[in-house]
């Protein structure tokens, strides 16, 4: 999804007007509204509308564009907290684990934590059971791991990708 850059300029933070907070609510509540409608919902015409998503892409604000697919309709709906804790959290250590999390489709997020425990990983399966396959095939033999502690989400109270404007 997102590129980040190398050069540490593109890295600092964007300084958005009150027509680029708009373009990017709209577009984060739907990414596929076209750039007329769009333009029509900032007050501008399509052309400087055009312009400013083209800008916002360049600068990196805008990472990409993608579905937002239903894990109910998937046969995804059992979700689980994970945390992990390594035996080595020296920087070979960690490069390693975090290649290896990123060949696990199940786990959908996996977060470096300051606190009792390493990582936070979402885990996204179709049942308990499933889950259960994935910790004992694929989290348990991740590099590093000494230990694990599950947390089973009975339900998902809020559940939102998209990033809040100020």
């Amino acid at each position: 999804m997102s590129n980040p850059s190398k050069n540490p300029a593109e890295n600092e933070p964007f300084e958005l007007d009150r027509i680029d907070r708009a373009i990017l609510a709209h577009l984060s509540r739907d990414g596929r509204i076209s750039v007329t409608e769009l333009a029509g919902l900032v007050g501008l015409s399509k052309t400087p509308v055009q312009a400013r998503m083209k800008r916002l892409e360049q600068a990196g604000v805008i990472a990409g564009y993608r579905a937002v697919l239903s894990p109910l309709r998937m046969n995804l709906a059992h979700v689980a907290f994970v945390e992990l804790r390594l035996t080595d959290t020296r920087e070979a250590a960690l490069q390693a684990f975090n290649r290896a999390v990123r060949a696990i489709p199940e786990i959908e997020e996996c977060h470096m934590i300051a606190g009792g425990f390493d990582y936070l990983l979402k885990v996204r399966t179709t049942d308990i059971a499933d889950y259960r396959r994935v910790l004992a095939e694929r989290i348990s033999t991740l590099p590093h791991v000494s230990s694990s502690s599950t947390y089973v989400a009975m339900e998902a109270v809020k559940d939102n990708a998209a990033v809040a404007l100020p």
